[in-house]
């Protein structure tokens, strides 16, 4: 039984740690494109909208931008976010860095709300792993251990 504790607890570990990881580093890239010192005119070529369903749709608006670096490369790049009023036509500032311009975002500079976002993900990932370790200890140290045996003449306090 300890084995299926176990095995959970590592699965869901595993998953707060690749999704963790995936998430910072998503942040670590905006933050590098926002320092990366490059900027460029980029231009919106389509605006995307995908709407989830349910009881209370949702809807998420990406654009396709497109921008040229200084070293003459043609880059584009889909961006999640950002302002409502951007069409398709409309000119908008793209920050990068000089060696992953792929890497781009036309979010807008927010480093608080980074490093905030940054510290909630790590502090949910600490407490997730703390639960999944707390677990697999508590299954690995608290099995049923084995009724010790109890000699036949060994007085139990009942007269009958």
């Amino acid at each position: 039984m300890e084995f299926f504790f176990v095995g959970i607890a590592t699965m869901v570990a595993a998953l707060v740690v690749a999704t963790g990881v995936a998430l910072l580093r998503r942040g670590l890239r905006i933050r590098r494109a926002w320092h990366g010192g490059r900027t460029s005119e980029a231009r919106c070529l389509r605006v995307l909208t995908n709407t989830t369903g349910g009881d209370s749709p949702t809807t998420y608006r990406s654009r396709v931008y497109e921008f040229t670096t200084r070293e003459g490369r043609t880059v584009r790049i889909t961006g999640n976010g950002g302002p409502d009023t951007v069409l398709e036509g409309d000119t908008v500032m793209v920050r990068y860095a000089a060696d992953a311009p792929e890497h781009a975002t036309a979010e807008p500079y927010r480093p608080v709300a980074l490093a905030v976002g940054m510290g909630c993900i790590g502090l949910f990932m600490a407490a997730a792993l703390a639960v999944c370790v707390t677990v697999m200890v508590i299954a690995l140290t608290a099995g049923s251990p084995d009724e010790p045996e109890v000699p036949d003449d060994f007085p139990t306090g009942l007269h009958f």
